[in-house]
C-alpha cells in the first residue's frame, strides 16, 4: 500500500496547530486569571506583542503589551495595561534590572494610552527610554488604571497611581518568567522614573513601593522629573474669579483634566453643583480629548468660566483633594532624586522647591537638583547625574 499523500500536508497541519497553541498560550488572555473572583495584584490576564512601530528605538530586542490586575481609586481589584521592553543583548544574572516608567500627562480618554498610540512626546521620551535601555535595563511603562481599560483614569491620584506603578513590575516579571527565555528575564530589583504627571507618579510610588511590592520585588528608590508638588492648592483657590487663563495652555489641561478625574473618583463632593454650562462642557472633553488637541481646545478658554461658586465652598473639598492629590512627605524608605528645570512654566519650580524643603525637614532619603532647564529638557539635562544615581541604587545588595 502506498503511503498516503496527503502525510505531508497532515505534518504541516499539526506543525501548525502546535505553533497556535503554543501563541495562544502566550498571547490570548488567561481565562483563569480573569475570571478568578480575587486575583493577584500584577496577574497577567493577557499579552500581546506590541506593534513595532512602538517600539524604543535602535535599543529593544522584544517588547509586548500587558493586561494586569492593579487597584483603583475605589480601592477595588481593577484592570490596568502596560508595556513592557526588553533590551538587546543577554541579560546579567537574576535578570535585566527593571526602570518601571511612569509617563506624563497624554489624556484621560482610552485612546491616549501610551501602548496604543506611543508616548504623548516621542521624540523626548523614547531618546530617553533609550539611553537608560543602553544601560542595560528593562522597561516596564503602566498606561495607568483607566487608561485603555474600564474607568475614568484617575489623573494624578497619587496612591492608585503607585498601584498601577508598582503592579505593572510584577506583571512584567510574572509574563518574562512564564513566557520568555532566561535570558530575557527581569530581575527582581527595580526602580521608578518618571516626568510631569509622572514625576509625582514616581516620588508618590518611591513612598508605597516597599508596602506594595510585598516579598516578591526588591524596590531600589525612584527619580522625578518635573515633578508637581501642592497641586491643590492650586484646585483649592479656583472659582469665578480665577484668572482668565492658566499659566500656559498645559497648565489649564492639566487642572481640567484633574477636576473630570476628581468628580469621577469623588462623586460626593458634589462638583458638578457648581460647574457652569462651560464648565460642564470642557470637563466632558477632558475624559476623551488627549493633551495636544485638549490644549488646543482650551487655548482661549477662562479657568473663571467653569465656576459659579469657589471650589473650596464644596462640603470636605479641601481634604478630600489633599488625601487624593497629596504628595507623601515623610515614610520613605529608600533614595530618591527630583530634578527639576529653572525655566519650568508647565511646573513652575516655586511649588517644587517648597515640597523638597519640607522633605529635607523630616529627614527623607532625597537628592534634589536644580536644572537650568524647562520642562521637556529636564529630562536629558537631568540623565548624567540621575543615571549615576541609578547605577549606585543597583549596586548594593
Amino acid at each position: 500500500m502506498r503511503p498516503s499523500q496527503s502525510a505531508p500536508r497532515n505534518a504541516v497541519a499539526v506543525a501548525a496547530a502546535i505553533l497556535v497553541v503554543a501563541a495562544i498560550s502566550v498571547f490570548a488572555p488567561s481565562i483563569a486569571a480573569a475570571d478568578d473572583a480575587s486575583p493577584a495584584p500584577g496577574t497577567v490576564v493577557s499579552a500581546k506583542p506590541l506593534d513595532r512601530d512602538l517600539w524604543i528605538p535602535d535599543t529593544t530586542s522584544r517588547a509586548f503589551v500587558l493586561k494586569y490586575v492593579t487597584t483603583n481609586s475605589f480601592g477595588e481589584l481593577a484592570r490596568s495595561t502596560g508595556t513592557v521592553f526588553i533590551p538587546k543583548g543577554k541579560a546579567p544574572e537574576g535578570g535585566w534590572p527593571v526602570i518601571s516608567w511612569a509617563h506624563g500627562t497624554t489624556g484621560l480618554g482610552d485612546s491616549c494610552a501610551p501602548s496604543r498610540t506611543g508616548p504623548g512626546l516621542p521624540e523626548r521620551d523614547w531618546a530617553y527610554l533609550g539611553t537608560w535601555m543602553e544601560e542595560g535595563y528593562a522597561i516596564v511603562a503602566t498606561d495607568y488604571v483607566g487608561l485603555g481599560t474600564p474607568g475614568l483614569h484617575p489623573y494624578l491620584d497619587t496612591k492608585t497611581t503607585a498601584h498601577s506603578v508598582v503592579d505593572m513590575v510584577k506583571a512584567g516579571r510574572n509574563f518574562a518568567d512564564a513566557h520568555l527565555p532566561p535570558h530575557q528575564r527581569l530581575a527582581a530589583k527595580w526602580v521608578t522614573t518618571g516626568q510631569s504627571q509622572g514625576g509625582s507618579a514616581a516620588i508618590s510610588t518611591a513612598h508605597y513601593a516597599t508596602q506594595f511590592s510585598g516579598k516578591e520585588l526588591d524596590f531600589r528608590g525612584a527619580v522625578g522629573t518635573g515633578t508637581a508638588a501642592y497641586v491643590e492648592d492650586y484646585l483649592t483657590a479656583l472659582g469665578p474669579k480665577s484668572p482668565p487663563v492658566g499659566v500656559t495652555p498645559a497648565s489649564t489641561a492639566a487642572i481640567s483634566y484633574t477636576l473630570s478625574a476628581l468628580r469621577y473618583a469623588h462623586p460626593e463632593l458634589g462638583i458638578d453643583n457648581i460647574l457652569t454650562p462651560a464648565g460642564k462642557k470642557y470637563l466632558k472633553l477632558a475624559e476623551t480629548q488627549c493633551v495636544v488637541e485638549f490644549r488646543d481646545t482650551l487655548k482661549d478658554v477662562a479657568l473663571g468660566d467653569y465656576f459659579t461658586d469657589p471650589l473650596a465652598t464644596l462640603p470636605n473639598f479641601k481634604d478630600t483633594v489633599r488625601e487624593y492629590l497629596g504628595m507623601p512627605e515623610s515614610g520613605f524608605d529608600q533614595p530618591f532624586f527630583i530634578a527639576h528645570g529653572i525655566a519650568d512654566t508647565n511646573v513652575p519650580i516655586p511649588q517644587t522647591t517648597r515640597y523638597a524643603a519640607v522633605l529635607k525637614a523630616h529627614g527623607e532619603p532625597l537628592t534634589f537638583k536644580a536644572y537650568p532647564s524647562d520642562h521637556s529638557g529636564t529630562m536629558a539635562a537631568s540623565l548624567p547625574d540621575t543615571i549615576h544615581f541609578v547605577r549606585e541604587r543597583f549596586s548594593g545588595p
